[in-house]
């Protein structure tokens, strides 16, 4: 009887040990158990996304971004909200973006093109920022070098492949003396690459004409003072120039001169060939190093500096048929042909 009244009492206190665990096992504690799975899951971020101004190539950077994101996880409606913002080339404009995003306390801030992520960088020290569209991150004073960045910001670069693009301009125009080029004054990234441009050109030879502009207005006056000088235009991936290839192309085709671009979506503009950069796989990199960021695993301060992958000849048949100009074979078998707007 005694036997059968302890044994009665141990299988009871086991029973209430069993469920209590149980319990413990459901709970949202401090464990990896369920619980903590699902908080996770269920968390909500918010993505600011900074553009400069409105054109192909930022459109592009911008469209990638947002897929590389969803690629990992991030989905725009389920656990992302993305505040989208255009500074139209404003810096006033980009000044109360910014200020928009540390007053909304987003988790990370995506800046497309130099100043943009610039003027991200002299509002938060906190917010995590990725560029994309940004050609020297050292020398806008973005980042201490492209291996350890050290500040908050970090990102694709779309730096050129500026000797490949003279060897393309010298084998297209083989009989070219005289490169003009057209850029704006304020963009750092531009400088940047018109200053390797003209060394290596004049490397090669080729003389280097240039001139500068403040906005879109000056772009037809500036074309046309070189246009008697120069044999063919160099354009680097300058965000002024960028936004209203139209314009330029007015003046170059006019005076019978080719434009050798930075980038496809200027081609697609208007331009004559480019070696470059495919933009919307660019911010599909800068995307996937966001969800880096988010996912914990890394901080912009050790991220390094990413450059492109996909690089590509574009060429703009229209062009070609209109300015008479003929791609040598071995150009041409390789390249992507593009019809400009």
């Amino acid at each position: 009887m005694f036997m059968g009244k302890t044994l009665k009492k141990l299988a009871v206190g086991a029973a209430a040990l069993l469920a209590a665990g149980m319990i413990a096992g459901c709970g949202g504690g401090s464990g990896s158990g369920g619980g903590e799975k699902k908080d996770a899951a269920q968390k909500q971020y918010k993505v600011g996304i900074v553009q400069l101004v409105e054109h192909n190539a930022l459109d592009a950077a911008n469209k990638g971004f947002v897929e590389g994101l969803k690629k990992r996880g991030y989905e725009e409606g389920k656990n992302v909200t993305f505040d989208r913002q255009n500074a139209q080339a404003d810096q006033s404009n980009l000044q109360n973006i910014g200020q928009r995003f540390v007053s909304n306390k987003v988790n990370l801030i995506y800046a497309i093109a130099t100043p943009a992520a610039q003027s991200m960088a002299n509002l938060t020290k906190d917010i995590p920022i990725v560029g994309s569209a940004i050609t020297d991150y050292v020398g806008a004073k973005l980042a201490a070098s492209n291996e350890a960045p050290k500040g908050n910001v970090t990102g694709t670069s779309d730096m050129n492949p500026i000797k490949e693009q003279i060897d393309l301009l010298m084998k297209v125009f083989p009989k070219a003396k005289t490169v003009g080029t057209i850029y704006c004054s304020s963009e750092v990234n531009s400088e940047v690459q018109v200053k390797m441009m003209k060394e290596y050109a004049e490397s090669k030879g080729l003389k280097v004409e240039t001139a500068t502009i403040s906005t879109v207005n000056d772009i037809q006056q500036a074309a046309q003072s070189l246009a008697g000088k120069v044999d063919v235009f160099y354009e680097p991936t300058d965000n002024v120039i960028a936004s209203a290839m139209p314009t330029l192309v007015a003046a170059t085709d006019a005076a019978g001169k080719g434009i050798v671009c930075g980038e496809p979506n200027m081609v697609t503009g208007g331009g004559l060939i480019t070696y470059g950069i495919d933009y919307y796989k660019l911010g599909m990199q800068s995307g996937e190093m966001a969800a880096d960021i988010l996912d914990g695993k890394t901080k912009p301060a050790t991220m390094p500096i990413q450059t492109a992958k996909d690089l590509k000849v574009v060429i703009n048949k229209k062009g070609v048929a209109k300015l008479g100009v003929k791609i040598p074979d071995d150009i041409m078998k390789n390249a992507d042909l593009v019809e400009s707007k």
